[in-house]
């Protein structure tokens, strides 16, 4: 019934992180046309999280070795925030080219079964 998923980061530089996509992160992609570039994305689980009001929406990465994903980030300038222990992973974030942050973590809690 659902064959994939679709996730949009807005950014007040879509530009420069979609070259930040592309040549930091490498992931590989299609140009929909007139430089909008699509990205594939690693197998993926999504969560459903109590809240106050509906409506929020985050992203993370996630990493076998975030101390090693971090030590390579920081070789291209990506910064890092400290990664912290926060029980059910480790968890750092790190900023895009337009500002915007991103959740990077080695999870602790058991993953979805893949296809």
């Amino acid at each position: 019934m659902i064959s994939g998923a679709h996730a949009v980061i807005y950014s007040k530089d879509a530009e420069a992180d979609r070259a930040f996509f592309r040549d930091i992160l490498g992931f590989p992609f299609v140009d929909a046309g007139g430089g909008w570039l699509i990205f594939a994305l690693p197998p993926a689980e999504i969560a459903l999280h109590p809240a106050a009001e509906s409506g929020k929406h985050e992203i993370y990465f996630t990493s076998d070795d975030v101390a090693a994903t971090v030590e390579t980030l920081e070789k291209k300038k990506v910064k890092c925030e400290p990664v912290a222990d926060v029980g059910w992973g480790l968890l750092t974030r790190f900023t895009l080219p337009g500002g915007g942050t991103v959740g990077l973590y080695q999870p602790r809690h058991p993953l979805a079964p893949r296809k």
